[in-house]
């Protein structure tokens, strides 16, 4: 799974991990729970599919870092609140100590490695340490400059892509499939043309953040070069899969990013208990292909993939999460899982964990709009895409709404 590089031995992809980044816990009963890495990284290994030298150590982002995306008072803020010397108010002029962000102990320490694990991922591919990166406990998408939001406390994909520019100089795509919209990423880099994001979620008619309208496609220098692709409630795995190929294959076109970073929130899955979205592990098996298959085309290989959202952690994204490593390393398992990996969770779980990679055929009764749900989800994605289909020379039609 190496090729040598000058002297040095380049691994075709790292796995981001130490438990350093379970630090990060608002509660017991807070859906938001990083057990989901040691269920994967334990699947991962009861198949077999991961090497000990593979894993390498997240490091904590310095302030210094923290602040290429954060305002220095917001991190002061973090800081005290975990000390327990922030005052209520001020907490909540921050967006945490709420229902959503509560807080917790070391906030800050936990939320830095998070971050940290992202900048290693970074500095691993863009050095020629790697051609891959996979730092599950990264994806919080919703962290804005001077604010928590939506379980996230700093952005690390922000820091990250700011860091990209800053030290590596680098054109960066940005890619999520989180059933949630990744605003707090769009908004950071509304205005640079250096950063295209493109991000497909449940439409915010439902869900939050409530953003991430087709309308919204950037801002001065930046416009044309955020895309967003609403998709209706009920969705299943052809029309996302539709959605999801059409736009990451005609953006990455389009914008020739250096390097693609991926946010995986495996929240659209049928069983995750905060959306309603009807997708299953064929997609989640896809979504890895198709962004490996555009980082070689376009980027030499250069992919940083990242967590996200997920809050069925037995039945979905251990399994979900598996698949972008076992695409990465080219690595590739059986139907059944590991019985060792099932026998080991399965009295934990409180629920009948899956028996098999992919999931059966009927997991949900048929969606009686489906022939109306894949139109609308058709038309978002001409809507989106038909500024670049024009630029490009492909038409499709005429923009409407």
């Amino acid at each position: 799974m190496a090729e040598h590089a000058g002297n040095a031995v380049m691994k075709d992809s790292v796995f981001i991990y130490s438990d350093d980044l379970l630090g990060y816990r608002f509660s017991d009963n807070h859906p938001f729970n990083q057990m989901r890495l040691t269920l994967t990284l334990d699947l991962l290994r009861e198949s077999g599919a991961i090497e000990e030298d593979e894993i390498v150590k997240p490091r904590a982002a310095t302030e210094e870092e923290l602040q290429l995306n954060h305002d220095a008072a917001y991190i002061q803020a973090i800081k005290k609140a975990g000390k327990g010397e922030l005052p209520p108010e001020q907490a909540e002029s921050y967006g945490i100590g709420t229902e959503d962000t509560p807080i917790f102990p070391g906030m800050h320490e936990a939320s830095s490695f998070l971050v940290g694990g992202a900048l290693e991922a970074v500095d691993q591919v863009m050095s020629g340490k790697a051609k891959h990166a996979l730092h599950l406990g990264g994806g919080l998408h919703h962290g804005f400059k001077g604010k928590a939001s939506g379980f996230c406390i700093y952005n690390d994909s922000s820091v990250a892509i700011r860091y990209l520019q800053e030290k590596y100089k680098a054109r960066v795509l940005y890619v999520d499939t989180d059933a949630h919209h990744g605003d707090g990423v769009q908004w950071s880099f509304y205005d640079d043309p250096d950063v295209c994001t493109l991000s497909l979620h449940e439409t915010g008619r439902y869900l939050f953040p409530g953003t991430g309208n087709v309308n919204e496609r950037g801002h001065g220098k930046g416009y044309g070069y955020s895309f967003n692709i609403p998709l209706d409630a009920f969705t299943e795995d052809e029309s996302f899969l539709y959605a999801y190929e059409s736009s990451i294959r005609e953006v990455a076109e389009f914008f020739k990013p250096d390097v693609i970073l991926t946010q995986n929130g495996a929240d659209a899955h049928y069983y995750d208990p905060l959306t309603h979205l009807s997708t299953t592990m064929k997609t989640y098996r896809e979504i890895p292909r198709i962004a490996h298959e555009l980082a070689n085309t376009y980027c030499e290989g250069r992919w940083i993939a990242v967590g996200g959202g997920g809050y069925d952690i037995w039945r979905v994204v251990p399994r979900a999460w598996s698949f972008i490593w076992l695409e990465m390393t080219g690595r590739t398992v059986g139907g059944t899982l590991p019985s060792a990996w099932y026998d080991r969770w399965k009295t934990k779980s409180g629920i009948t964990l899956p028996r098999d990679w992919m999931d059966p055929p009927g997991i949900y009764t048929p969606i009686p709009r489906k022939a109306e749900i894949t139109e609308k989800n058709k038309q978002n994605v001409d809507k989106a895409l038909y500024p670049i289909r024009q630029q490009l020379g492909k038409g499709a039609g005429h923009e409407t709404g």
